[in-house]
């Protein structure tokens, strides 16, 4: 006994001295909690009605919204859109481009929706202006990238796109930022223009799907798990038996709860995106919860920076508030580490990091957001985090035991519901 001890990594403790490892329930007790919540988010799916549109709303005309597109939709749109400058410059008129503004008082929250949405605001972008005339030439130059990619029928990464013309673009956030406006003058989402980012986020756990046609067993890809595809399209026939979806903004917690099977104990798909999420991982998100009608359960770190990812996984991103009918996950519900937890769960000071100016700075900033006023527990957990001055990552819980996350922590988040 004495040698096992010894033997015992540094860093981690007795089972049994695991701080609030006393109070969890039987595995099987926590088990059919979770299956209620899982029959509860079933029902809410299949009893729902259709979604609710910024027409229904009517919204419409005030707010803009794109659409997926075959190529030959693409295609088409962009032709037309070259026979309108084509006609322009014949009459005298010069050549300008009507852009969409993607600007931050261009963003409407709406409620009902419960996400962000890009109003009707344009801006013109004249080739016979100093000011606009290089970025018209990069606007010009994507399209006419693109539509060699819908004539071609395939696919390129954003990095393909800037190697193209490194001269003119000079910058990748240039061009990338040039993709977007792309979009929203065409009126189709970016996955329409064939153009991807790199492979980034990862996903392991209870599901089975077709990727390209080769059907892919989560449970069988190792502590890495499988990497989410760029391109949508090539995903299908998803299938599990998990009863909810954790959603983890982190590489390093969820790949503690991949090599310790956590999927196994409790069944659930395990999805991350590496931190800042990532079209892919925002559509792949969205496809599991629309088809498989599971929970989705956020673990992320205790700062400001842990909600706004949560916030853009939810509600979408300003930047691309255009598209987020399709980028935006509804009833995302915060399992942890919320500011609450460091004191409940008596998190030692050591581990807790002091909040810097401008974290506490995007903490006041989120809590005059709309979709953050309108969650009460999340306003109180902001204005608890932003009091304390206080944040820290989930690997604090690793002060425990390298293991806490996985057998302490999460099952007993689950045996008292404790999400927002």
């Amino acid at each position: 006994m004495a040698d096992q001890k010894k033997r015992r990594r540094v860093g981690e403790k007795e089972p049994e001295t695991l701080p609030f490892k006393s109070k969890l329930k039987p595995d099987s007790a926590i088990l059919q909690i979770v299956k209620k919540l899982a029959e509860q988010e079933a029902a809410a799916s299949t009893s729902t009605a259709k979604p609710l549109t910024l027409a229904d709303l009517k919204l419409a005309q005030a707010c803009r919204e794109v659409s997926d597109l075959p190529l030959s939709s693409v295609q088409s749109r962009i032709e037309e859109l070259v026979l309108s400058i084509t006609h322009s410059i014949m009459s005298e008129n010069g050549f300008s481009l009507t852009v969409p503004s993607r600007s931050a008082a261009n963003q409407l929250y709406v409620p009902e929706l419960d996400r962000i949405v890009l109003k009707d605001k344009t801006s013109i972008r004249p080739y016979a202006n100093v000011s606009t005339v290089r970025k018209t030439a990069i606007t010009t130059r994507i399209m006419q990238l693109i539509y060699q990619l819908c004539l071609k029928n395939i696919h390129v990464t954003k990095r393909d796109l800037f190697y193209t013309d490194v001269k003119l673009f000079q910058d990748q956030t240039q061009s990338d930022a040039v993709l977007d406006d792309v979009s929203c003058i065409l009126g189709c989402t970016r996955s329409s223009l064939n153009v991807v980012a790199a492979e980034k986020g990862v996903v392991v756990g209870r599901l089975m799907f077709s990727d390209n046609g080769d059907m892919i067993d989560c449970t069988k890809m190792g502590m890495g798990g499988k990497a989410i595809p760029p391109n949508i399209d090539r995903v299908g026939d998803m299938s599990s038996d998990a009863l909810f979806i954790l959603l983890v903004e982190k590489d390093a917690a969820y790949m503690r709860l991949a090599e310790d099977r956590f999927y196994n104990r409790f069944p659930c798909i395990i999805v991350t995106a590496k931190g800042q999420p990532d079209v892919a991982t925002r559509l792949f998100l969205r496809k599991m919860k629309m088809e498989l009608k599971l929970p989705v359960l956020a673990l992320v770190d205790s700062d400001p920076y842990g909600l706004k990812i949560l916030s853009v996984y939810g509600c979408g991103s300003k930047n691309m508030s255009y598209d987020s009918s399709n980028l935006t996950t509804p009833d995302i519900k915060w399992l942890g580490i919320r500011p609450s937890d460091l004191d409940k769960y008596k998190i030692p000071e050591q581990c807790r990091l002091p909040m810097t100016e401008q974290d506490i700075k995007t903490g006041k900033d989120l809590l005059e957001e709309d979709f953050v006023k309108k969650n009460p527990g999340w306003v109180e957990e902001l204005n608890l985090m932003v009091k304390s001055k206080q944040k820290a990552e989930i690997q604090a819980l690793s002060s425990f035991g390298f293991q806490y996350l996985s057998e302490v922590y999460l099952p007993l988040k689950l045996q008292q519901q404790d999400w927002l």
